[in-house]
């Protein structure tokens, strides 16, 4: 009778080892560290904010929750197009607003025939917003200043932003911090903020 080599139908008992359950021990309890530290960061370095008004639709709709990062600009300063929390002229008493940073520290800002112009250039923007219909404060040329910022919303024709006196240009030092994720208020709209 020859012997066959290879598969047979008998059952080898598996054996659990010491070392498989340490490391399905190790795993868990890493996950679970994990998840804690992520926490801790989140709460002492973010914070959560409800977007009101209509001001940076589509990006973001009236009260949508989005996580804040607390602790960048303590580091960095804003980029154009960041989409940051502010209290308007550093007023704690008011909401928080929230709104997309276009002008830069030491630019000349103005709003002509409907587009933003940035020390006399037009102002190329990654995506296309409407044609601003109202230019406010901005009709003339606003020299920002050290640590100022020209914002505005995505939903230029319905946005309280820098074009307005009780908003104007924004100091970096009344910037609560910058919006860097988006909470689901639908289905389209869970992410990272852009």
């Amino acid at each position: 009778m020859a012997k066959y080599k290879g598969l047979t139908f008998a059952e080898k008992k598996k054996v659990v080892s010491k070392a498989l359950v340490s490391e399905i021990l190790g795993t868990i309890f890493y996950c679970i560290a994990a998840i804690l530290l992520a926490v801790v960061l989140v709460l002492a370095f973010g914070m959560k904010v409800s977007v009101v008004g209509s001001s940076m639709e589509p990006t973001l709709v009236d009260g949508q929750e989005v996580l804040i990062d607390r602790f960048v600009f303590k580091l960095l300063s804003p980029d154009r197009y960041d989409i940051v929390c502010f209290y308007p002229r550093g007023n704690e008493h008011s909401h928080m607003y929230v709104e997309r940073v276009i002008g830069l520290p030491g630019e000349t800002v103005v709003i002509k025939d409907g587009y933003v112009y940035i020390d006399g250039v037009r102002l190329i923007e990654p995506v296309e917003y409407d044609v601003i219909e109202e230019a406010g404060l901005a009709e003339v040329e606003i020299k920002l200043g050290t640590d100022e910022y020209f914002v505005l919303g995505d939903n230029r024709n319905n946005s309280e932003d820098s074009r307005l006196g009780n908003v104007g240009a924004v100091d970096k030092s009344t910037m609560v911090g910058k919006v860097w994720f988006k909470l689901s208020k639908d289905e389209s709209s869970f992410g990272f903020a852009n």
